[in-house]
C-alpha cells in the first residue's frame, strides 16, 4: 500500500530488562518504541538481501532503504520500504500470532512476496513511472482515491495473481506493484502463466520498463523514513485493538436458517455433540482452510465462526450426521458466505 501520510515524534526510549521473558499481558502494556527494535541482526537480512540480489541480477540499480514501521507499506514519493515491527523479534511474531491469528510476512517466502510487491511501489516512486501516459492507459489514474474498501472480481484476466485477495483490483497503484512482483519473481514463467490474459499487455510494458530504467540511477533519492517506530506512542495493546477493529467488523451477516440446514434442532441421544461444541474444536482448521482458498485474513474469518459459535448455543443446534460431512458442510457454508463478502464490495484494502 503507498502511504501518504507524514508523522514525527521523539526519540525512543529503550528498557533495561528483557521484555522477551514478559507475559502477554505484560507485554501488551509496553509502548511499542520502548522496545528497542531495530532491522540489525534480524532474520529479516536474509529476504532483504535476496531482494538486493534479485534486483542487482535485473541490472536495477535503485536500492531501497528499510526501516521499522507498524505496518508494511511505502509512502508516497519515497522509494522506501517499512517493515512491520513484530517481524524484527521472535517474541513479538509470536503475541502477533495470538492477537491476529497469523503473522503476515513470518516466512521467507512470505516476506518475499510482500517485499517484492514494494519494491513495485519503490520504482514507482523512484522513477515517476506513474507519470507516463501508458501507465494511465493500461493500469489508470495513479491519483486517484484509495478506497478503504474494494470489490474484487476473481475471474477478472485483466490483473495478475501474485497477494492474497486478488489485491491487484485494489487500486492502479497496486495493479502496478503486483505486475511487477509478477515479474520480478524468479521462475514466474508469467508470458506462458498469462497467455491469453488481458494482463499479459501490462507485464509486457513491466518488461519494457525494466529494461529502460536499466543501469539509470532514479531522479528521486529520498531516504525519508515515514511513521518510523520513535513517532509511535501506542502501546501494544492500543495497536491491536486498533488492529483488530480493523479486521474485525468485516465478517458477513450469517442468518439463522442456514445454520438450520447444516445442524439439527433436536438432539439424536445421549451421545448427540452440540454444534457450539463442534465448531469450536474444527475452528483452527476450518479458518485456515477457508483463509487458504479465499485469501481473506483469518482473523475476519475467525470473528465469523465466533458469530456462528454463539448462534448455534442460543438455538441450541445439535450436530445431525457424520462428523467428518458435517465439518467438511460447514466449510462450503464459511466459504460460500466469505465469498458473498468478498462479492459485496466490502474488502478492504489492508496492506
Amino acid at each position: 500500500m503507498v502511504l501518504r501520510v507524514k508523522t514525527t515524534g521523539s526519540l525512543p526510549h529503550r528498557k533495561d530488562f528483557d521484555w522477551a521473558e514478559l507475559q502477554d499481558d505484560a507485554l501488551l502494556g509496553l509502548g511499542i518504541r520502548d522496545l528497542g527494535l531495530t532491522l540489525s541482526g534480524t532474520w529479516l537480512k536474509k529476504p532483504i538481501n535476496q531482494l538486493l540480489r534479485e534486483l542487482r541480477e535485473k541490472k536495477l540499480v535503485c536500492k531501497p532503504h528499510f526501516w521499522l514501521s507498524d505496518e508494511w507499506f511505502t509512502p508516497d514519493g519515497v522509494p522506501g520500504i517499512a517493515i512491520p515491527f513484530y517481524l524484527a523479534h521472535p517474541r513479538l511474531m509470536e503475541l502477533e500470532k495470538r492477537q491476529m491469528l497469523e503473522v503476515e510476512g513470518g516466512t521467507h517466502e512470505g516476506c518475499m512476496k510482500i517485499l517484492r510487491h514494494e519494491m513495485g511501489h519503490v520504482l514507482d516512486n523512484a522513477y515517476r513511472i506513474h507519470r507516463r501516459a501508458k501507465y494511465r492507459q493500461l493500469f489508470g489514474r495513479f491519483g486517484q482515491e484509495y478506497p478503504e474498501y474494494y470489490r474484487p472480481r476473481p475471474y477478472s484476466k485483466r490483473f495478475v495473481l501474485h497477494l492474497d485477495s486478488w489485491y491487484a483490483q485494489a487500486h492502479p497503484a497496486e495493479d502496478f506493484a503486483e505486475t511487477f512482483a509478477v515479474w520480478m519473481t524468479p521462475g514466474s514463467k508469467w508470458r506462458t502463466r498469462y497467455q491469453g490474459w488481458a494482463a499479459l499487455k501490462k507485464l509486457e510494458y513491466v518488461n519494457e520498463l525494466m529494461v529502460e530504467i536499466a543501469d539509470k540511477p532514479p531522479p528521486v533519492q529520498s531516504r525519508e523514513r515515514v511513521a518510523s517506530l520513535r513517532s509511535n506512542s501506542m502501546t501494544l495493546a492500543e495497536h491491536y485493538e486498533k488492529k483488530r477493529a480493523k479486521y474485525g467488523d468485516l465478517h458477513p451477516d450469517f442468518y439463522d436458517r442456514d445454520l438450520r440446514r447444516l445442524f439439527s434442532s433436536e438432539s439424536n441421544g445421549s451421545d448427540a455433540v452440540a454444534a457450539a461444541k463442534f465448531l469450536r474444536k474444527a475452528r483452527p482448521e476450518l479458518r485456515r482452510t477457508v483463509a487458504r482458498w479465499t485469501g481473506e485474513y483469518q482473523y475476519t474469518i475467525d470473528q465469523v465462526l465466533k458469530e456462528m459459535i454463539e448462534r448455534c448455543q442460543t438455538m441450541k443446534l445439535w450436530v445431525d450426521g457424520p462428523l467428518d460431512q458435517t465439518k467438511l458442510q460447514a466449510m462450503v457454508l464459511l466459504t460460500v458466505q466469505t465469498m458473498n463478502y468478498l462479492h459485496s464490495g466490502r474488502h478492504r484494502v489492508a496492506l
